[in-house]
């Protein structure tokens, strides 16, 4: 278990930057559209990552968190004309990684995006990412996928699973799916959000079971889920780690529960994330664990702060727990 970082860069300098800080393992992703990614691009993109001293742990398949409108592959959520195209691109882009030595990609089978209300204030006047449902537009339209049964939805996502799971185990790459974020209730805009409930994401990792097909497991989603994620969090870490379900850790805190949160710094929520992180510890958990979806505060280089304190953080808890006094 070692920290890692997702954080997008701007130039060269953020790769320094992470060398600094010790953030030595990192998801990172090749310029360009991940359409257009080749094997030449994939190998140019590690060698360029590993002379800063950097370990390229992970790339983001071209199937993001953006509303399917926004999205590469669309067709593969809405089972349109070109699924089958689009989904042989995936397969090929997961045996490129595997030749290129990139042992793990993340990605989202995101229909809606990432629903959120106005910004709220948090630790020192600080801008917060929030949901609250009373606030919501329950009349709100549905997006491109129209009105989705959930059975259906499920259909198009086991028809996915069912030609990447084998492609991803032949070459031995895992595969993180991040859940939906946030929770909402079935049928918000047209779809019932089958990844945004924990039932769901343990449906999810038993089909088409193999030990290269798990989670991006974002803490902070999850616990967006919960009724009471103080309590609940732990078993459910304990539950998919203990399966060898967990690929990538977004160590992420909120304050509230499903319908009603505000995300936090991860010291700052109701989790415990001290206590979180012994779990991961316990179910043997050996990959990333990295800060996301941090809070707006400010300052020059407001969003290199804000990542900076997660990343320490992150780093003294790592090494008190190396060290035996966590």
């Amino acid at each position: 278990m070692y920290l890692g970082t997702q954080v997008a860069v701007r130039d060269d300098d953020d790769f320094r930057v992470f060398a600094q800080l010790g953030v030595k393992h990192i998801s990172a992703d090749p310029p360009g559209a991940p359409s257009s990614w080749t094997l030449d691009d994939l190998e140019r993109h590690r060698d360029h990552v590993e002379s800063f001293g950097l370990v390229l742990d992970m790339i983001q398949l071209p199937l993001p968190s953006k509303p399917i409108e926004r999205a590469s592959y669309p067709d593969i959520l809405l089972a349109g004309p070109e699924r089958d195209r689009q989904i042989d691109a995936v397969c090929r882009m997961i045996e490129n990684c595997a030749k290129a030595g990139i042992p793990a990609t993340k990605y989202n089978l995101n229909l809606i995006g990432i629903p959120r209300t106005e910004l709220e204030k948090g630790r020192g006047g600080s801008l917060n990412e929030a949901f609250r449902w009373e606030k919501a537009d329950h009349e709100a339209a549905p997006g491109l996928a129209g009105v989705l049964r959930e059975d259906e939805n499920w259909e198009r996502i086991d028809y996915f699973l069912e030609r990447v799971v084998p492609v991803a185990e032949s070459n031995r790459v895992r595969l993180a799916c991040h859940p939906h974020d946030p929770y909402t209730p079935p049928g918000y805009r047209g779809v019932t959000r089958v990844l945004g409930t924990v039932d769901g994401l343990k449906k999810f990792v038993q089909m088409r079971e193999g030990p290269y097909h798990g989670l991006n497991f974002c803490q902070g989603s999850i616990g967006e889920m919960l009724d009471n994620p103080r309590e609940e969090i732990d078993d459910i870490i304990r539950w998919f780690g203990t399966r060898g379900k967990i690929f990538n850790v977004h160590f992420r805190n909120i304050r509230g529960g499903a319908l009603s949160f505000m995300e936090t710094f991860p010291d700052e929520g109701d989790m415990d994330m001290v206590r979180s992180l012994k779990v991961y510890k316990e179910v043997g958990y050996k990959y990333m664990v990295m800060p996301d979806h941090v809070p707006t505060i400010s300052g020059r280089d407001a969003s290199g702060v804000a990542f900076s304190f997660c990343y320490g953080y992150i780093a003294a808890l790592l090494e008190a727990m190396e060290a035996g006094h966590l």
